[in-house]
């Protein structure tokens, strides 16, 4: 959701900036821009649409060493070229780029900007006119920007230029992720992601809310809001350029597909301990150990996981769980136990509405472990401890290695406080999940059948339903999930006994209804509750485990432990979505209206 690039250094800044551009295409966007500054003054490109129309838009005659970009996904203002960054200020002489939502822009506007004539209808804008209008005052570019700062009520990240200094890129951030990358040579970057800039450097400083950055050709000054300066060490980003590659495939989605048996197999490797079994921080036990009760903390796809946590820490290690909705926890919170733990899943460890809830915990004096993909995330930086997914990056928007690493990590985390707690268990988390790994790669080879499957049941609905029972029941939300945001078909996940409470007025002849059939014990439950659509006109495809599969189901998964299936009933729905978004000419990888990063309440 919205990406900032920024350069200064000694390269023509254009294709700096839109390749970097490029690497932030995943987040999720409908308009792009850069702006760069050379001998002849300011020059502004942007667009409606893909950073490949932005490329056409720009001008090639025009050379210059340092600039800011960005790619917008619209909160304050519909889609198009005049509400995209960069803004400038009414003379011209201070140009912006923003993420994030300025909550007091309205007040400021009326406050300060009496008689300004706004060209956009972004909250951005009010930023770079009350820069200029503070700037007007105070006669001085680093005291103005400090103060337009100060009155920002809100999530931001900001990179700002000055017409009048082309030795400078002013930048600063609350609640919004931001970077500054130090190269070599005389140049530095900024960033809203690592992988943005990693063509040119791999060093990169943390920089925390409330902060200004100074950024030079030859250093990089990060201060506080006062002007007091501040020394942070920088650190080097754990990516490999390669990693963010499609390399021989379509699109970015079906190769993290297929990365799931290895980014099982990296999750074993790194949690395993030679001597005690499972290698995990002694003080992440310990805090599961001392709580009377956890509670996750999730949106979206993070939030399936999570239900699907619960079913693994409550049947192993005793533990009772609640699953929140990120969103609604906040404006929401039920009654807390005396010992709560607080546990954040997320892909990105960026997305605003869980880190809205650590900071409300946090102040009331609540441990927090954050699970996610990315070291060093703000959900990271900011919990107590974090438990790393190590999938690698995963650009297409729609979730699916960070999905099945998530579920391993849980597992491995409610095993370790099992035998912590000395419950004997009869379950080898790491061999089990050995067993996973191959159980998906033997699925990522039945490409085939799963589009035999989508050509059978989904090619020209317009909605389809996902029903199971018990941790089945979580896996199909999740299908449903994938299905609507890349293809568009309406879909929803149901527990299966709860379709003849009301749902079932919806089905009509023909209309499709996936269930998952893992559990031995609702097995017959589930099957029972197929025949009942069936008998009301459904297409009903049952997607069975070996050993509980009848001759008619639609698709057999390998047998694995009852509690692991999600692992890998989850994949033919992963590719079932694929498949049939691939078939309605969907942009798989950037689905319309959606962002890979939620950055935004």
């Amino acid at each position: 959701m919205c990406g900032i690039v920024g350069y200064i250094g000694h390269q023509d800044t254009k294709e700096v900036l839109l390749k970097g551009l490029e690497k932030l295409e995943y987040r999720g966007y409908d308009s792009a821009g850069i702006s760069v500054l050379n001998d002849n003054g300011v020059h502004v490109f942007k667009v409606k649409g893909r950073i490949a129309t932005l490329r056409d838009a720009v001008d090639e005659d025009v050379h210059a060493t340092m600039g800011i970009g960005h790619t917008r996904w619209a909160t304050h203002g519909a889609p198009s070229k005049e509400n995209a960054h960069p803004h400038q200020s009414t003379s011209g002489r201070f140009t912006i780029v923003h993420n994030g939502v300025i909550e007091n822009y309205v007040d400021l506007r009326n406050e300060y900007l009496q008689g300004v004539q706004l060209k956009s209808e972004t909250d951005t804008e009010v930023i770079v006119q009350l820069l200029e209008k503070l700037y007007d005052q105070k006669g001085n570019v680093s005291e103005a920007f400090r103060k337009t700062i100060s009155l920002l009520h809100g999530s931001y990240a900001v990179a700002v230029i000055d017409n009048e200094d082309p030795d400078t890129i002013y930048v600063a951030k609350n609640k919004s992720p931001l970077l500054v990358g130090l190269g070599d040579n005389g140049f530095n970057v900024v960033s809203s992601d690592s992988m943005a800039m990693l063509q040119v450097t791999d060093r990169f400083v943390e920089l925390m809310d409330k902060e200004v950055v100074i950024v030079k050709r030859e250093g990089v000054e990060i201060q506080k809001l006062d002007g007091t300066r501040v020394e942070r060490e920088h650190f080097v980003a754990e990516l490999d350029a390669s990693d963010i590659e499609k390399g021989t495939y379509p699109h970015f989605m079906l190769k993290e597909i297929d990365e799931q048996p290895a980014v099982i197999r990296k999750i074993v490797q790194e949690y395993r301990h030679e001597k005690e079994g499972i290698k995990l921080d002694k003080d992440i036990r310990q805090a599961m150990l001392d709580t009377d009760r956890v509670y996750i903390i999730a949106a979206g796809t993070s939030y399936h996981a999570g239900l699907v946590g619960k079913q693994l820490i409550e049947n192993l290690a005793k533990v009772p769980v609640e699953v929140h909705v990120a969103s609604e926890f906040s404006y929401n919170m039920p009654l807390l136990s005396e010992k709560p733990l607080f546990i954040f899943i997320s892909q990105s460890g960026e997305t605003a509405d869980s880190r809205s809830v650590l900071v409300q915990i946090k102040e009331m004096g609540y441990p927090a472990l954050t699970i996610t993909n990315v070291p060093g995330s703000t959900l990271s930086r900011e919990a107590d401890y974090t438990l790393h997914l190590h999938a690698g990056p995963e650009i297409a928007v729609a979730s699916t290695k960070a999905y099945t690493a998530q579920i391993a990590v849980l597992a491995i985390l409610a095993v370790d406080t099992a035998k912590a707690k000395g419950i004997d268990l009869d379950f080898d988390p790491l061999q089990e999940l050995a067993i996973v790994s191959s159980a998906i790669e033997a699925l990522c080879d039945q490409k085939d059948e799963i589009e035999a499957v989508v050509s059978k049941y989904l090619e020209t609905t317009r909605n389809c339903f996902f029903i199971g029972r018990g941790i089945d029941y979580f896996v199909g939300q999740e299908g449903a999930l994938k299905l609507k945001e890349i293809s568009y078909i309406q879909a929803e996940g149901f527990a299966g006994g709860e379709l003849k409470h009301g749902t079932i007025a919806l089905i009509e002849e023909g209309t499709p209804v996936i269930a998952l059939a893992t559990q031995k014990n609702v097995n017959y439950s589930i099957r029972a509750n197929v025949q009942e659509v069936v008998a009301r006109g459904a297409n009903a495809c049952i997607i069975s485990m070996e050993g509980l599969n009848e001759e008619n189901d639609a698709f057999v998964v390998p047998a694995v432990h009852e509690l692991l299936t999600p692992l890998v009933s989850v994949v033919p729905l992963q590719l079932i979505a694929y498949y049939a978004a691939l078939h309605r000419d969907c942009d798989v990888d950037k689905p319309r209206n959606l962002a890979k990063s939620v950055t935004v309440e």
